[in-house]
């Protein structure tokens, strides 16, 4: 699944975190791209194509629910 991230964009991954929450926000792209958990604040690393494996949906940054 190829995906056209921008920064700020919300990213709900299949799996929850730890913490319990699905949603993401990115805050750094390249050949890494550095995200970070809406609930508890997280923030981690992830290789595009893995972070590709594990999206389930992508909200562009200001589309509200």
């Amino acid at each position: 699944m190829a995906t056209d991230l921008h920064l700020g964009d919300i990213v709900r991954l299949k799996k929850p975190h730890l913490c319990g929450g699905f949603e993401w926000e990115v805050l750094r792209l390249g050949a890494d791209i550095r995200v970070r958990c809406t609930t508890c604040e997280r923030r981690v690393m992830l290789s595009r194509s893995d972070l590709a494996k594990r999206t389930r949906s992508v909200e562009p940054k200001g589309q509200m629910p």
